[in-house]
C-alpha cells in the first residue's frame, strides 16, 4: 500500500472508533466530559483522511493524522487511569461533581450526568476509554507507517528524477 492508502485507512479507523461511540451514545450511554475529548482528535484523523483524498500535501496531512490519533490515545490512557484510581481527574466531572453544584438549571427535568471517573461499559475489564486508547494506539502506527511509505515512496522518486537528469 502507498502511504496515501495507509493514511485513507487509519482516518477510515478513526471514522470507526467515532461511529461506534455515537452508537453507544444513541443507545443509551451518555458520554462524560472526557469522551468527548476523546471525540475531537477523531474528527481531525478523519478530516486529515478526507484533505488526503483529494490530493492535498500527503506528508502533512499524513503527520496531521498521526498526531491526531496519538493524541485521542493519551486522552484515553489518561482517561482510564482517572476511571482505575491511578491518578486524579479533573474536578468538573470527577468524584461527587461538587464543582458543578452551582450551575443553574435550565430545565426540572433530571439530567443524566455522567462523572469521568465512573465506568459507565466494560468488555472483558477494559472501558471504552480503555478500548479508545487500544485502538487509537493502532491507528497512530498505522498513520506512522504510512508517513514512513510515504517519505520513501519520495525519495525514490527524487532518485528516479535525478537518475533521469543525469542521463540527459
Amino acid at each position: 500500500m502507498t502511504g496515501k492508502q495507509l493514511g485513507i485507512l487509519a482516518a477510515g479507523g478513526s471514522a470507526v472508533l467515532l461511529l461506534a461511540a455515537f452508537i453507544f451514545q444513541l443507545i443509551g450511554y451518555a458520554p462524560c466530559a472526557m469522551c468527548i475529548w476523546q471525540r475531537y482528535p477523531h474528527g481531525v484523523a478523519i478530516v486529515a483522511g478526507l484533505l488526503l483524498a483529494v490530493g492535498l500535501p500527503v506528508v502533512l496531512m499524513l503527520v496531521v493524522g498521526a498526531c491526531s490519533a496519538m493524541t485521542t490515545a493519551a486522552i484515553g490512557v489518561y482517561h482510564t487511569g482517572v476511571e482505575r484510581d491511578w491518578w486524579e481527574g479533573p474536578t468538573s466531572c470527577t468524584g461527587a461533581g461538587d464543582a458543578l453544584s452551582g450551575l443553574p438549571s435550565a430545565t426540572d427535568e433530571p439530567v443524566n450526568l455522567v462523572m469521568c471517573d465512573e465506568v459507565v461499559w466494560e468488555f472483558v475489564s477494559l472501558s471504552m476509554a480503555s478500548w479508545n486508547a487500544i485502538w487509537s494506539g493502532l491507528l497512530a502506527v498505522i498513520w506512522i507507517l504510512a508517513i514512513r511509505q510515504a517519505l520513501r515512496e519520495a525519495t525514490t522518486a527524487s532518485q528516479i528524477a535525478t537518475a533521469a537528469d543525469n542521463q540527459n
